[in-house]
């Protein structure tokens, strides 16, 4: 965990830059699995900052308004924030990797935080199994 505390979400937590965006969805290595209204897709790739690093996307097409996008982003990273504790562990025991996650919104309804949450942590503890 960052040295900002447990439940932050510190900007190095975040997916930037386009080479890691890259690796993500076209490297070889990825994976993929949903929860629907989500879809993570995940990698592991060398340590740099953090052990976790997310990226949460909400294509236009499904909504059209910036407002809707941004209430579903804030749901997914607050979900996150509250519940990344269920990777930390898995992810001592690989001190030399980073674990890359992008979240992707697949459906046209709003929904309420609760679900989001709910979903979040059903992918969140499907990863560890798989990691």
């Amino acid at each position: 965990m960052p040295a900002s505390g447990p439940f932050t979400l510190d900007k190095t937590e975040r997916v930037t830059g386009r080479t890691l965006v890259e690796t993500l969805f076209k490297g070889g290595e990825s994976r993929s699995m949903s929860c629907y209204p989500l879809r993570v897709v995940y990698c592991l790739t060398q340590r740099d900052e953090a052990p976790v690093r997310i990226l949460v996307s909400v294509p236009k097409r499904y909504f059209k308004r910036a407002v809707k996008r941004n209430r579903i982003k804030r749901q997914v990273r607050e979900a996150f924030r509250k519940n990344k504790h269920l990777l930390a562990g898995r992810m001592e025991t690989l001190p030399d990797k980073t674990l890359a996650m992008a979240f992707i919104w697949m459906d046209d309804q709003l929904r309420d935080s609760s679900e989001v949450e709910s979903k979040i942590v059903n992918l969140l503890v499907r990863i560890c199994e798989r990691l």
